[in-house]
């Protein structure tokens, strides 16, 4: 009685091979280690994040294990961790990434709303990793780690963009990477306090959400005679750079009596 396909390549068959071969193709991924392709790479990462394994060593034993299995599964031979350690470390990143941001662009569309309804929340966190990464991940004299920037949507609990630097990257210089959905709103903390990247989100047609410093300078440029006060905000950072698209509202936190500024670049009605 034939059993059908295992699971595991019921699930890889949800990756397109001939867009996955696309973004091989794109970046040069076969080019190094020879005979182990960016597939078996794949399927091998695939198969230790779904079955939790814990080192290169230890992916290699459980392969090893299933190795009259292997082929039905879409591996083509058992992979040696040398190999695997060796595909990791030479091979572009950046091909994960589009495979990644290609699955996305697939959801149905009853799980893909208008972008101009969504709300995409921008952070960033630190990976903490053991001593034995010292030689690609030393972020200080006694750490090592990298850095885990993601753009996720709450709505659809899943993130829609995530990228891995080093520890040391500053969350700002990672997000001027990625890719800026128009018309969406984004919320974000200080770590992406910048206004040449608030300026291209704003070209974009979107709106954000996010704190200023508390030494930020402001200069009231225009009044505006509305309901409640409003006003016109001009803000300049340290080098000169000047803002101009926010709006504030004044008004007292109810518990406390701390006075508040409500800001938006867009519409002083939103406030």
């Amino acid at each position: 009685m034939d059993p059908g396909k295992l699971v595991f390549a019921q699930l890889m068959d949800f990756v397109p091979r001939h867009d996955f071969d696309a973004c091989v193709r794109r970046h040069g991924g076969d080019s190094r280690p020879r005979g182990f392709s960016c597939r078996d790479q794949f399927l091998c990462m695939a198969f230790a994040q779904l079955t939790f394994r814990e080192s290169l060593r230890d992916i290699e034993t459980c392969l090893r294990a299933l190795e009259r299995k292997l082929y039905h599964a879409g591996f083509r031979s058992a992979v040696a961790r040398s190999t695997l350690a060796d595909a990791n470390r030479y091979r572009p990143s950046a091909l994960f990434s589009d495979l990644f941001t290609l699955m996305v662009g697939r959801l149905q569309r009853s799980q893909r709303r208008s972008l101009a309804e969504a709300t995409l929340l921008v952070d960033a966190s630190v990976l903490p990793l053991p001593a034995r990464s010292a030689g690609w991940a030393r972020f200080s004299a006694v750490a090592c780690g990298a850095k885990m920037h993601v753009v996720y949507d709450p709505d659809a609990d899943q993130p829609i963009y995530c990228a891995v630097t080093a520890a040391h990257v500053n969350d700002i210089t990672a997000a001027q990477s990625m890719p800026i959905e128009a018309g969406a709103t984004y919320v974000f903390d200080l770590g992406y306090y910048d206004y040449r990247w608030w300026a291209a989100l704003h070209q974009a047609g979107c709106r954000i959400v996010t704190r200023l410093k508390s030494n930020t300078p402001l200069a009231v440029i225009e009044q505006r005679a509305v309901a409640a006060r409003h006003e016109a905000w001009r803000a300049t950072d340290t080098a000169k750079r000047t803002y101009r698209g926010m709006h504030a509202a004044g008004g007292n936190r109810p518990c406390t009596g701390k006075q508040l500024l409500r800001f938006a670049h867009d519409d002083p009605r939103r406030l």
